[in-house]
């Protein structure tokens, strides 16, 4: 993922459970591994530049969707205000979706969505 502002993304994945260590604040690029080997990469608008110097910030829903999920429904919930509360934008407050999910969803700080979810029952 691209990012404008490497400190705030990375302290918004920290708050989602990532291990990513404070020094990697001040790297161009930086690597995180979630849960099952999956990993996570993040790159500063001056590495996308200069992979592709015609590169322009994207705008707009849909350039990155990321799901975690949670350990039930009142996590969900919990995740939920704990990432508002620290200043984080909700794109969509929890509810019970049809297809059987406590689902909400959230804006890292590049605009990226984020959906935090458990399965009901």
């Amino acid at each position: 993922m691209i990012t404008a502002d490497m400190p705030a993304t990375l302290a918004f994945y920290r708050h989602l459970g990532l291990d990513i260590p404070p020094e990697a604040d001040t790297e161009p690029h930086v690597e995180a591994l979630g849960p099952g080997g999956v990993r996570l990469a993040w790159d500063t608008e001056e590495v996308a530049r200069s992979v592709h110097p015609d590169w322009e910030t994207p705008v707009g829903p849909g350039r990155t969707a990321l799901a975690f999920r949670c350990d039930g429904p009142l996590e969900v919930d919990h995740v939920y205000r704990e990432l508002t509360a620290a200043g984080y934008a909700g794109a969509n407050q929890p509810w019970d979706a049809f297809w059987g999910q406590r689902y909400a969803q959230v804006l890292d700080p590049d605009g990226n969505t984020v959906d935090l979810f458990a399965p009901l029952g």
